[in-house]
């Protein structure tokens, strides 16, 4: 049975970020740890929602690591903790916002992270008990202020995803002015994320009709506009729809994703270096040609439908799109180019049958499948 769940409350507008104080009072949060990362605050982006929350006792845990760990959230609980919080409110990329995820359930639930993870059962082991979040996103790419998820690195060293209504954010802040100083390199591999998560829910073949329709005009919106926002930073017309196009692509991500994540999750817990965006935009390209023989692609026009949207003539023109609009971005097109070699291909392979999206993939990826995707992204 198909469910098909829309919850959070967006603000969506250039300086949505003001309505911080506003929204901690309607969801009853009085003594807020801020949660986000050291380059945040260097940029002084953290600065207008530390404004915004002026009136509220205020703790701060900057030291989100790029790819948000077990250790980062247990320092943070402990932060939570010594300063009496009530409460969270995330100010950066998916890094910070999934490491608050993660700090709501360690600050209420007891024992290691692993008991929560999807992939060992423990998402209905998440309960409303969790922190209340309020999520402000500073990049275009993970939108994770409007996902149920969050993906984080236990003490085992696995990145694994965390899956629960109660971990939706109460409140997302959109406030494309926030994103308007990210370098092009940033924008550019956060970008190709939010693409990506509009382009893999696409092809799901879960049946959630509404989420298709976000999807394809959040794809519509990403591609027009990704080279512009890019380019010139300053673009608000472009940043504006970039943000529009990664809160699109993860309220659709809900129908599910697949083997594009799949082996972003098990190569990025490997080599935790790596940034999840560029890894999912050298990926697209093998598992666009690998899912174009699904019978669900095939029977709903589902390649055809992404060309339109993407201003294509054909469906066969998708995935060498995608690869020229990498290059184009300046973006890395292999996975060579980032000193990956075929020596972890067995250990990314493992992770990716075990990965919580391989599931929801249109078409079942057997272990030699992976390997050929893996062989054609190098």
């Amino acid at each position: 049975m198909a469910l098909i769940q829309y919850l959070t409350q967006i603000q969506f507008d250039f300086g949505a970020v003001r309505l911080l104080a506003q929204e901690c009072a309607r969801v009853g949060i009085t003594r807020p740890l801020v949660v986000t990362d050291a380059g945040v605050r260097a940029a002084g982006v953290l600065q207008p929602a530390l404004q915004a929350l002026a009136p509220l006792p205020v703790a701060v845990f900057d030291q989100t690591p790029a790819n948000p760990t077990e250790a980062a959230v247990r320092a943070a609980v402990a932060l939570y903790r010594e300063h009496g919080c009530d409460g969270l409110v995330a100010v950066g990329g998916g890094s910070a916002i999934d490491c608050a995820k993660g700090i709501a359930i360690a600050a209420t639930h007891a024992g290691p992270l692993t008991t929560y993870a999807t992939i060992e059962g423990g998402s209905p082991r998440i309960t409303e008990a969790v922190a209340p979040l309020i999520a402000v996103p500073t990049t275009s790419g993970t939108g994770s202020e409007v996902a149920r998820g969050a993906i984080l690195i236990v003490e085992d060293g696995r990145k694994l995803g965390f899956h629960s209504w109660h971990l939706m954010p109460r409140a997302a802040l959109c406030d494309p002015e926030l994103t308007l100083g990210l370098p092009p390199q940033l924008t550019a591999a956060t970008g190709m994320d939010a693409i990506a998560h509009c382009m893999e829910t696409f092809m799901s073949a879960a049946f959630n009709p509404p989420a298709d329709g976000i999807a394809l005009d959040g794809l519509e919106r990403g591609w027009r506009h990704i080279e512009a926002a890019t380019r010139d930073g300053g673009d608000r017309n472009a940043r504006l729809h970039m943000m529009s196009a990664s809160m699109q692509g993860a309220m659709a991500f809900q129908k599910g994703l697949g083997c594009v994540h799949s082996l972003s999750h098990s190569l990025g817990g490997l080599a935790p270096r790596l940034h999840h965006g560029t890894l999912n935009a050298i990926f697209l390209p093998a598992v666009i040609r690998f899912n174009a023989e699904a019978e669900s692609m095939q029977a709903e026009r589902r390649l055809e439908r992404m060309a339109r949207a993407m201003g294509l003539a054909s469906g066969d023109e998708v995935a060498p799109a995608v690869h020229a609009l990498s290059e184009r971005l300046g973006l890395p097109t292999g996975l060579a180019a980032l000193g990956v070699d075929a020596s972890l291909f067995d250990a990314v392979i493992r992770g990716a049958l075990a990965d919580h999206c391989h599931k929801t993939n249109p078409r079942q990826a057997s272990a030699e499948d992976y390997r050929r995707m893996l062989a054609e992204s190098m």
